[in-house]
């Protein structure tokens, strides 16, 4: 598979190269006052968000299962009045790595985002916009080494707890692209979610106030849980199917 990359597609990839290149984002040189300003109103009340540096996507393109991006680094108060506006400009995405979390049971695990977060209340993967801690020296992104470090900033899973799969599942849509990587715990769905409710305690700060289970692709609609999420297990749940039958 080679070409461009396609808003509502679900596209499997052998790897990421993603490197950081200078990129004149307009959007953000041109509405300096308005991203003040709409800052001002998300952050209002909750101190812990934070204005920080982060990593965005201007350049995509899928070769050989090979997805070849270049990122540019702006600030999260611009990401948010861009992303709030309806994402308006040339195609710019973020690109971010997710840890797809499953138990051995099959179930899968997600954290509910706490109130004092931007996204409050939301339930996905544990996950975050590329910064300068997912840069190399060499300028390129480390996106795979993103989906264990965000796991353990916010659950408190360890890596030698987990088996991490290869390969990437990219869900893209207008102004995001999840790059989901398939993430074992050999526990049962239950017994996953009680340990990372141990370990949440004892973070030094709680990004999640809960750990949700999902076992069948209706749970979801329980939850307040993006569409991209909901698409991306409802390929996940499709092709257990199809496996299931095949096997029978």
């Amino acid at each position: 598979m080679s070409g461009t990359v396609e808003n509502g597609s679900i596209v499997r990839l052998e790897r990421i190269d993603a490197r950081i290149e200078p990129y004149d984002w307009a959007y953000a040189r041109e509405n300096a006052a308005a991203i003040a300003a709409h800052w001002a109103r998300i952050s209002a009340g909750k101190p812990a968000m934070f204005n920080g540096r982060i990593m965005l996507q201007h350049r995509a393109a899928i070769r050989g299962g090979v997805f070849e991006a270049g990122y540019f680094e702006t600030d999260y108060a611009a990401f948010m009045a861009w992303r709030d506006a309806g994402h308006p400009g040339p195609v710019i995405r973020n690109g971010f790595a997710m840890a797809a979390l499953r138990a051995s049971d099959g179930a899968f695990l997600c954290g509910r985002m706490g109130d004092h977060t931007a996204n409050a209340g939301k339930v996905y993967f544990a996950a975050g916009t590329p910064d300068r801690e997912d840069a190399r020296p060499d300028g390129t992104l480390d996106l795979a080494g993103s989906v264990t470090r965000e796991l353990g900033e916010e659950t408190g899973l360890r890596v030698a707890e987990l088996s991490v799969g290869a390969g990437w599942t990219a869900v893209i849509e207008e102004g995001r692209i999840a790059f989901m990587r398939e993430v074992g715990i050999g526990l049962p769905a239950e017994a996953a979610r009680a340990l990372m409710l141990e370990r949440m305690k004892t973070l030094a700060e709680e990004e999640l106030s809960d750990i949700v289970v999902i076992r069948a692709l209706g749970d979801t609609g329980r939850y307040d849980m993006p569409p991209f999420m909901r698409r991306y297990l409802a390929h996940i749940f499709a092709g257990d199917r199809s496996s299931s039958a095949s096997r029978k």
